[in-house]
């Protein structure tokens, strides 16, 4: 084998040399720099080379003068005689090609320093932090109210996103949907949530809450990865993690418990809550509001307090004992969730109250000396109608259908019927494994466009009692959108052509389209991602809220009810809130706030709806009003 040459040696030397980088490279002119400034020094101090008139000058002095020639060239304008100017010509060609040669690395070196920066791969020094997992549509929801939950820190907060997606794309479209976000840091880094590596960038380990979104053609797998990629690192803290995300099979809810036996990781199952909420929306209007009003940080939330002095009382007198905030339930001291149990239920020391209100500072009994109750406006009894029969129209499908359609069962008088109008391949093969045997209602499945005009008018929608209008999962977030827009649109004129009352509840994908949709004066939206970017944000604030929340969408036990307010006081009467909490009370039930049907379409005003609303404001009800309580049914 014939050895390298001496040049072949030196250029394999340049090449790994230059390959260092910016440091590097400024180190080597350094040393050049420096090699040329003695070598000049040295043959002007033996060479005994000066200007004229000038005895020659020391080796330091020879130096200092080639290094000033060296970063200036007009400094060599006065030098004299043959021999110093020979020389320091040279030093000073030399040091403009080593400069012009720093300038050019240092810009490179600079621009190379900013494209990092734009890549979004410097590490985040934080702590306690909410790091949020993944790039979805829900991100903007979820930070919004991060935001708002964060103006009560005073030290600020931060939030920090790492997605697959460019950093300055990420950066620019927060700006654009979150123009203001107060006292909070948003920080954005790039990189994939499933790869330690890039998960070290946004430092996990001192997070003090971490929000998974899932994301891609198979989210569940994704939140599982992801789940891991944190919980099994190499460098995972002693402390559990907090983690909350949503999956949609129900069968990845065991594996996720699985990865929850060190750390705190809580899954909403995303498809079964928005079914429950589509369920009872469809026969009570208004209540996914009630949901978004409770879950949102813009007004009050859901808090618990201990109070020693309620020890021994009942929790039917702990209804009463607030003004400015509305008791939901006792948790015990075990921390099992008790939502509105009997009224005689004893709240026994080490016991809590959890309750609406603005903030938790806010929750402070009245201690009023009598609580003011109007008797003569209360109605002792209310009217008890006996159920009967529903019928029920579906228009479009997703994966949330299945589950709806067997929590309507759950809920219909015996004899009810649901019709089902799709473009879904083999849907009623799909329904009867999903479903299986049904026992209140029957089913009628049609195939057939839900945008057509003549096919609303032969179902003769005005003949059903609800109407339920499904967003097609499998398209295009607004192609789906635009084809529940459209039926919208048939529906409601529909509706103001025919006398027979019957309510219009949607589902919507994209909260931008809502306002779209109001032309259509649709009685109740529900845009489930919105619904569980809001319980996503509860919980990374409070993770105690999750078994609130499982308590309350659970079909068995208590759960939120619209009522006609004329069944429990006298309307077109001015009435406190203290006359109609005790109202409910005595039925066993907990009002939590009303709904003013007139302001039904205000979204201003929250389509109506008042939780927690101060109890010594007097309000005049109308008969189609409703009071919204906690019941067994």
């Amino acid at each position: 084998m014939r050895k390298p040459t001496f040049q072949q040696r030196f250029q394999y030397w340049f090449d790994n040399f230059m390959s260092r980088g910016t440091i590097a490279l400024i180190g080597g002119l350094a040393v050049l720099s420096l090699v040329i400034i003695f070598i000049a020094a040295a043959v002007i101090r033996f060479g005994s080379l000066a200007m004229d008139g000038e005895n020659a000058p020391s080796f330091g002095e020879a130096a200092w003068l080639s290094l000033m020639r060296t970063l200036d060239a007009g400094t060599m304008g006065g030098d004299t005689g043959i021999g110093f100017r020979v020389v320091m010509l040279l030093v000073t060609i030399g040091g403009i090609f080593i400069v012009s040669t720093l300038i050019g690395i240092l810009s490179n070196g600079l621009e190379e320093r900013i494209e990092n920066l734009r890549k979004g791969r410097s590490l985040v020094l934080e702590n306690d932090h909410t790091l949020i997992l993944g790039w979805t549509p829900q991100i903007f929801t979820v930070i919004s109210e991060l935001v708002l939950a964060n103006e009560s820190r005073k030290s600020g907060a931060v939030i920090v996103v790492l997605a697959d997606q460019d950093k300055v794309e990420m950066e620019d479209a927060v700006k654009e949907r979150i123009p203001d976000s107060k006292n909070t840091r948003i920080i954005c880094r790039s990189g994939s949530p499933m790869d330690m590596n890039d998960l070290e960038i946004v430092s996990p380990h001192t997070a003090r809450s971490i929000v998974i979104l899932a994301d891609g053609a198979d989210p569940d797998t994704h939140v599982v990865k992801v789940v891991l990629a944190i919980t099994n690192n190499p460098n995972r803290r002693s402390e559990p993690y907090h983690i909350v995300t949503q999956i949609r099979d129900p069968k990845n809810m065991d594996v996720i418990k699985l990865l929850s036996d060190k750390d705190v990781v809580q899954p909403i199952l995303s498809s079964d809550l928005i079914a429950r909420v589509v369920a009872q929306t469809s026969r009570q209007s208004g209540l996914s509001i009630v949901y978004t009003e409770l879950m949102n940080f813009g007004g009050d939330e859901i808090y618990f307090k201990q109070e020693p002095n309620f020890s021994g009382k009942t929790y039917g007198e702990a209804l009463l004992a607030y003004e400015t905030s509305t008791v939901l339930g006792i948790r015990r001291a075990d921390g099992t969730i008790a939502m509105s149990p009997p009224m005689d239920t004893r709240i026994q020391p080490g016991d809590q109250i959890f309750a609406i209100a603005e903030d938790e500072d806010k929750i402070q009994p009245a201690n009023l000396p009598r609580i003011p109750l109007d008797e003569n406006l209360i109605h002792e009894t209310g009217r008890v109608t006996k159920p009967k029969p529903e019928r029920g129209l579906i228009l479009g499908w997703n994966r949330s259908g299945a589950t709806i359609v067997r929590e309507l069962d759950h809920y219909v008088a015996k004899g009810s019927q649901l019709t089902i109008v799709s473009q879904v391949y083999d849907l009623e093969g799909q329904l009867k494994r999903e479903v299986g045997k049904l026992t209140n209602q029957k089913l009628n499945i049609i195939e057939g466009d839900i945008r057509d005009r003549d096919l609303l008018e032969k179902l003769q929608v005005t003949e059903y009692d609800h109407v339920i209008v499904l967003a097609y999962s499998h398209l295009d977030v607004q192609e789906a959108d635009a084809i529940t827009l459209v039926t919208l649109l048939h529906l409601r004129d529909i509706a103001e052509k025919d006398e027979t009352p019957f309510s219009i509840i949607s589902e919507m994908l994209d909260l931008r389209n809502r306002e779209l949709a109001e032309a259509a004066k649709v009685d109740d939206f529900i845009v489930s991602d919105h619904l569980i970017s809001l319980m996503l944000a509860q919980l990374s604030e409070n993770a105690e809220l999750m078994d609130v929340f499982t308590d309350l969408f659970d079909p068995e036990g208590a759960e939120i009810y619209l009522k006609p307010i004329g069944d429990y006081v006298v309307t077109e009467q001015p009435v406190n809130f203290y006359t109609v909490v005790e109202a409910a009370k005595r039925r066993g039930e907990t009002a939590i706030g009303y709904r003013l049907m007139r302001e039904s379409h205000d979204a201003n005003n929250a389509y109506g709806v008042h939780t927690n609303p101060k109890k010594s404001e007097k309000v005049t009800f109308e008969p189609e009003d409703r009071l919204i309580v906690i019941s067994e049914g």
